[in-house]
């Protein structure tokens, strides 16, 4: 990626992976914003993440139907690469001052990619503009964090007020809106990347399938000297795990994909090293342990993911290895 001369100040990447509906109701949005954004040279990739559902024949002829004056392409991905490999995919095609990576199950509000620009331009230090994501009601969703600690494991695991009280400091959700400082990653449910930071320290890294990808670029990020802004003024709706199945395993307590995991030791392992993934991963026992002692007070025990206390091993021993990818994606 090459600054000098970009064709376009904004570029668009969108991922469909079977969620047709989802993946034109965003767009029509992206197109209805930049409509008001005045003189903005802006493109739109769709990245279809070999889907195989029909989805992506209906957003092609959709796009079709968009006329030729919609600066947009469809990329067909012969594979479903994960998260970080739809996107690369999308920021690689087109050169450009920034770019926005935007989930399916997203609808921009009114005035938000120019008031994302607006900061990107005013905050040359910061490499990453993270928005207000809403509700559909309105109200703020958590997207701003701390980053992953073996700390925080005990707290996720214990479940259990006295303990995250005892480490405040170390809850990985930030309350809305952020202390600036606080700001270790942000989710990437939508958000700006500068080019200039992409080509400094390169694209997502595809070795996460699905999950911590947003984290471990913003570590490598901050790494590198580059701070992420929040950008309230920018804002868009968020149909939470409209474009996956893991948020209702979440909420049903059903055992989670081993790329889940696979990703969180990765994560782990690249934050805090070998030792601290180990503390991570006892401190987790720890907690479960603690989160026990609740009925003995008369209190419910908060329920852990089915086989959680197994699946935090996966790949342990090589914490760089195999991602998990679903066969047949």
């Amino acid at each position: 990626m090459t600054r000098d001369a970009a064709p376009y100040d904004l570029v668009i990447s969108i991922i469909n992976y079977r969620t047709g509906a989802l993946t034109i109701a965003c767009v029509a949005s992206v197109i209805s914003d930049l409509r008001i954004t005045l003189g903005v040279r802006a493109h739109i990739v769709v990245v279809d993440n070999a889907s195989g559902d029909g989805s992506e024949v209906e957003i092609a002829d959709w796009i079709t139907a968009q006329g030729p004056d919609v600066p947009m392409t469809l990329i067909q991905s012969p594979r479903n690469s994960g998260f970080s490999g739809g996107h690369n995919q999308g920021m690689s095609a087109r050169r450009a001052d920034f770019y926005l990576v935007l989930n399916s199950d997203a609808v921009l509000k009114p005035g938000f990619c120019g008031a994302l620009l607006e900061a990107a331009r005013a905050t040359p230090e910061a490499g990453l503009f993270t928005p207000r994501i809403e509700t559909e009601e309105g109200a703020p969703q958590s997207s701003c964090f701390r980053m992953h600690s073996p700390i925080s494991e005990l707290i996720r695991a214990a479940a259990t007020g006295p303990v995250t009280t005892l480490f405040q400091r170390h809850v990985v959700a930030l309350d809305m809106p952020p202390d600036p400082d606080q700001i270790g990653w942000a989710s990437f449910a939508g958000i700006l990347l500068r080019a200039q930071m992409i080509e400094e320290v390169g694209l997502m890294d595809e070795s996460y399938f699905l999950y911590f990808e947003d984290t471990e670029y913003c570590l490598r990020a901050g790494r590198a000297g580059w701070r992420i802004a929040y950008v309230p003024q920018a804002r868009f709706v968020h149909f939470v795990g409209g474009s996956t199945a893991v948020k209702a395993m979440t909420e049903a307590r059903k055992r989670l994909p081993k790329y889940y995991y696979a990703s969180r030791t990765r994560l782990l392992y690249q934050a805090h090293g070998p030792m601290g993934l180990l503390a991570a991963n006892l401190l987790w026992h720890l907690g479960r342990g603690i989160a026990q002692l609740r009925w003995f007070a008369g209190k419910p025990v908060p329920a852990a993911m089915a086989q959680e206390w197994r699946d935090i091993w996966t790949n342990v021993l090589t914490p760089l290895g195999d991602s998990h990818q679903p066969k047949g994606s």
